[in-house]
């Protein structure tokens, strides 16, 4: 559970939920949910996985050059941080976990669609890809904005064929913005000091701490934005408590932990924008699921 940070999943999981309920403006069949929760639990258990198992060697090497810095409250922490690096799960024992959950995820993505297995397909490339660029191109946090994206589109295809491009568009937008800046940017602030020893090639490496958290100010605007315009582009039929619940959890969850980090600029403002932006996917499925039924 350590290895594929289960409780952040966990919280991921409304993703894929709220992306099906966004298009649909109902509650899927029976058997879509049913599927459809196996699945995601078993493509993010997967996905995380494979982060600390392709990063192993680097995570070895850092915990032996820097030492593990105090993690207290960090979300991804909650059991362990980086578990087969400390030696407390071997490799092979993480390689199999990864891969078991992965044939799971891949069966129930092509049952639901065999579009969802694609894309499922290609969201486990682009985070081996994101993984090996650390010490290439601070441009890996492009990939991780389209890994963090994919469980929402292919939850859009595993309940309609064919969704239209435009609001694919805005919704793949709206999650890429929310990742950049309100998890991948700040968690890397958070390792700054660490990325820098270790001459790697993240976000706040090449720009620093002003221009990261710049970068993750506008980020966060424009996913806010972006939940607005979903409201436009959804045939779902959402009633004005959309936008009751939707702006308010973009300002409390995303902006205002934002601007405090922005103030701040310190590792532990850092964290806390990181934790209670991941909690942004939930509280968006809840204001969903009520403007969807009321």
């Amino acid at each position: 559970m350590a290895l594929s940070r289960t409780p952040h999943g966990l919280l991921d999981m409304a993703t894929p939920a709220l992306a099906a309920l966004l298009w649909l403006g109902r509650i899927p069949p029976l058997s879509v949910i049913v599927l459809g929760l196996i699945t995601a639990f078993a493509g993010y258990t997967a996905v995380y996985a494979l982060n600390d198992v392709v990063d192993f060697r680097t995570d070895r090497k850092k915990i032996r050059e820097c030492g593990m810095r105090c993690s207290d409250g960090d979300l991804d922490s909650v059991y362990a941080r980086h578990p087969m690096a400390q030696g407390l799960l071997s490799l092979k024992d993480g390689i199999i976990w990864t891969v078991a959950w992965g044939a799971v995820a891949l069966a129930g993505a092509y049952l639901l669609n065999p579009a969802c297995a694609v894309i499922f397909v290609l969201g486990c490339i682009a985070e081996a890809i994101y993984c090996l660029m650390l010490r290439l191109s601070w441009l890996r946090v492009v990939v991780s904005g389209g890994v963090k994206s994919a469980g929402g589109i292919a939850a859009i295809f595993a309940v309609v064929p064919n969704p239209p491009a435009p609001f694919l568009i805005v919704f793949f937008v709206w999650l890429f913005f929310w990742e950049i800046g309100g998890q991948n940017v700040p968690n890397d602030l958070i390792d700054l000091d660490e990325d820098t020893r270790l001459q790697a090639a993240t976000l706040p490496v090449r720009f620093g701490t002003d221009g990261s958290v710049k970068i993750i100010v506008c980020s966060l605007a424009t996913a806010v934005l972006m939940s607005a315009m979903l409201f436009w582009l959804t045939p779902a039929k959402l009633s004005a408590i959309y936008f009751a619940g939707a702006l308010p959890a973009g300002i409390t969850l995303l902006l205002i932990p934002a601007i405090q980090l922005y103030r701040e600029r310190t590792p532990e403002a850092a964290s806390a924008l990181f934790n209670r932006a991941s909690y942004y996917p939930l509280i968006m499925f809840a204001v969903i699921f009520l403007s969807a039924i009321f």
